[in-house]
């Protein structure tokens, strides 16, 4: 474990550049000072490695100086294999580079393991859209990308709900999700801020590139970021919780519509189980609750219990009606 994690760190130095002890334990998942410990290990074996004290300071290895180790196991290549989306790759005007670095890495493997890449394909596949969505047509994803990996910012007109507004700002990542490609960005008036928005790319109408450079804040990692972000929506979004009491064949009917959101308890003999959902109004919950019928009781809040049984007696007096020709 300890080799593994050496290595590790001469890889991420070799790669990265210049580090902190609390970066490379964040990454490694160690404490710090087992990486201070790793750090003199590597230092007596050898390996040429300076640190540099103060904010900007941290440690990295002597120019020009880089590991021999280039044998990759079975398990390394398989995740290698797996670890990007041909389709988002093609998306993004890269598919012919997917493609030859694909080749390269099959190329770099021992030979016993070159009929990964077909066996991996057959065996599993990545489908990143839910059942019944068609994927987003981004019309400048292209350019968009082109400005995040150069930091440059982008004047564009934007559709939110609220209605379209322009913005100039300085794109710092991109993220697919369940489909759709947003855009992790900053406004350029608000630099010296750390007010970072998201941006869905197929609600931008109209995009300009400015040609202007910006500086990246150092501070920002998009993939923490991003999970932190994510959490924060959905438990604003959320907001309300309904109790109900619903029956064995309701539960998998919560289930299949991925409303469940935490461990069940364990229902009491006879009876159906009791839990607590989430929702964004009284109005949506109503709405969604209404679908699975008798098998679904809501106790609290009597706000919502009164919005599905009217819900339900306009439904039941729509169609004791004749219905018209």
């Amino acid at each position: 474990m300890q080799a593994s994690r050496l290595l590790s760190i001469l890889m991420l130095l070799q790669s990265r550049g210049r580090m902190t002890a609390p970066a490379l334990a964040q990454a490694l998942e160690v404490s710090t000072r087992t990486i201070l410990r790793d750090i003199d290990q590597l230092s007596a074996a050898g390996v040429p490695l300076w640190g540099q004290p103060g904010r900007q300071g941290g440690f990295q290895l002597q120019a020009g100086w880089s590991t021999a180790l280039t044998g990759m196991t079975e398990p390394e290549a398989q995740a290698l294999l797996l670890a990007g989306l041909p389709g988002a790759a093609a998306e993004l005007g890269l598919g012919g580079a997917a493609v030859s670095a694909r080749l390269k890495l099959l190329a770099s493997v021992p030979l016993p393991l070159r009929d990964l890449s077909n066996r991996v394909a057959q065996r599993l596949h990545l489908d990143p859209l839910d059942w019944y969505r068609a994927p987003d047509e981004p019309r400048f994803l292209q350019e968009v990308a082109h400005a995040v990996w150069h930091a440059q910012r982008l004047r564009l007109r934007y559709a939110s709900w609220t209605g379209e507004a322009e913005r100039t700002l300085e794109p710092l990542g991109l993220v697919i999700k369940a489909g759709a490609w947003y855009l992790v960005a900053r406004r350029a008036a608000q630099t010296a801020g750390r007010t970072y928005r998201t941006y869905r790319l197929a609600s931008i109408q109209a995009l300009r590139a400015t040609g202007e450079g910006f500086e990246r804040p150092a501070d920002f990692d998009l993939p923490t970021w991003w999970r932190e972000s994510a959490q924060r929506f959905e438990a604003e979004l959320r907001r309300l919780e309904v109790r109900v009491r619903v029956t064995p064949r309701g539960l998998g009917w919560l289930r299949n519509a991925r409303l469940l959101h935490a461990p069940l308890p364990a229902p009491p003999e006879g009876q159906g189980t009791e839990l607590s959902l989430a929702f964004e109004s009284e109005e949506m919950a109503a709405r969604q609750l209404l679908a699975f019928g008798a098998e679904l009781e809501v106790l609290a809040p009597e706000g919502v219990r009164q919005a599905v049984a009217d819900q339900a007696r306009a439904v039941g007096a729509l169609y004791a009606r004749p219905r018209r020709a």
